[in-house]
């Protein structure tokens, strides 16, 4: 998928066949055995992956997830979207990405901790505040991040803050960055509300996926005046009419760690949420939710991409043919998360700690002028939103690397 997008984003620039290969190949992709001692008694072995995308306009940045299906292809896909994001959004940053082959949720917190030191600990030839800084992704969280920086730390002989973002706030986490990618969710989609005319108060909202991103979005969209109306997990969704009370279903996630048999809603499948009739999508899950299959049943007029890659290149053709369907390509939607890792680097760097205040202040002016230049050029070029954001992360990537040419 990332590489079918690469190529036609690299047609419309009419990039020099020369500079193509350059842009798109990852600069390092690396594959570790990860041995540990299990509760048990037992020894197993994991495989972990991490792949820097480039490193043209500073270090790389990117997630760290712990999933039973990672593989070195998705990972070397998320750190190509990463890359144009970070462009996208002005971080001098290349993207990154890494993941664990492993279910978190059959591990005990020892063997967590064991597993995310091991894998620290064959990353750190490859790793480092100016050369690749992690953050939590799918199945990871702060106390993962606080591991791979005490590890990294041991190793360095000296507090090292800077090696990952999305870390606790007691040390050196930046406020605001746990909420930072809901948030930039829906400040993004209140653009898009003023942009094809809906009122927040009348409209309705639904989430596939509950976890930090799309929890947060759904009680941000909530403030806004959106009824959200149904959101899902990997065991399946709820839906009410009449809009579901967030707080009850938080309180209800709290308790039973899923939205499953929520008394407040009627149980749905994932598949049967995607095409409900509401004015605002939002697909917060994993990639490729929005296929060939199910790109013409949906019946949103705003598609907010809160996951990385959830729509295929075959569905986007069809969406491109629905102009009633207004899309915040994920590169753009949900770059938030990065955007606040990026001040969370910059203040562990200064030892300088901003106010949530401040830090949400400058995540909407960020995302702003992302998403100005975005709908600008889409409306100008009379292309896609999708092909607009991709076109501005690759250019600038594309012209930084022609700029400083190729060593030696």
């Amino acid at each position: 998928m990332a590489c079918q997008q690469f190529d036609l984003v690299a047609d419309y620039l009419q990039i020099p066949e020369n500079d193509r290969a350059r842009v798109k190949y990852p600069k390092r992709a690396m594959t570790v055995a990860l041995p540990i001692h299990c509760d048990d008694g037992s020894t197993r072995v994991f495989t972990g992956h991490r792949v820097q995308h480039h490193l043209t306009l500073g270090p790389t940045k990117g997630g760290l997830r712990y999933h039973p299906d990672v593989t070195l292809g998705e990972v070397a896909a998320l750190a190509m979207w990463m890359s144009w994001k970070c462009a996208l959004t002005g971080l001098p940053y290349g993207g990154a990405k890494g993941g664990v082959e492993c279910d978190p949720r059959k591990l005990s917190i020892a063997e967590l901790e064991r597993l995310t030191r091991r894998f620290t600990q064959e990353m750190i030839p490859f790793i480092g505040p100016q050369i690749d800084v992690m953050a939590p992704d799918l199945g990871t969280n702060e106390q993962i991040m606080a591991w791979i920086m005490d590890s990294y730390s041991m190793h360095a002989g000296h507090t090292v803050s800077s090696i990952v973002t999305g870390k606790p706030v007691g040390l050196g986490g930046s406020v605001g960055r746990r909420e930072a990618t809901g948030r930039g969710v829906a400040y993004l989609v209140n653009r898009a509300m003023d942009t094809v005319k809906i009122d927040a108060s009348r409209a309705t909202a639904v989430i596939q996926g509950y976890g930090n991103v799309g929890s947060v979005a759904a009680m941000s969209l909530a403030r806004l005046g959106v009824k959200v109306t149904a959101v899902s997990d990997v065991n399946g969704g709820i839906f009410n009419k009449a809009g579901l009370d967030l707080w009850k279903v938080d309180a209800h996630v709290a308790k039973t760690k899923t939205v499953q048999n929520f008394p407040g809603g009627e149980s749905i499948s994932n598949a049967e949420l995607l095409t409900l009739p509401c004015d605002i999508l939002v697909p917060a899950a994993m990639e490729r939710q929005i296929t060939e299959a199910n790109a013409g049943k949906l019946q949103c007029r705003i598609l907010a991409e809160a996951a990385n890659g959830p729509t295929t290149p075959e569905a986007d053709r069809i969406l491109e043919k629905r102009p009633e369907i207004f899309l915040i390509p994920d590169i753009l939607c949900n770059a938030g998360g990065v955007i606040v890792s990026y001040f969370e680097w910059v203040q562990d760097l200064q030892s300088f700690f901003w106010t949530e205040t401040e830090v949400v202040d400058k995540l909407y002016r960020t995302l702003e002028a992302a998403h100005s230049q975005v709908l600008s050029m889409s409306r100008k070029q009379k292309i896609s939103m999708r092909m607009a954001a991709l076109s501005l992360g690759v250019k600038r990537v594309h012209e930084a690397k022609v700029v400083r040419g190729l060593f030696p």
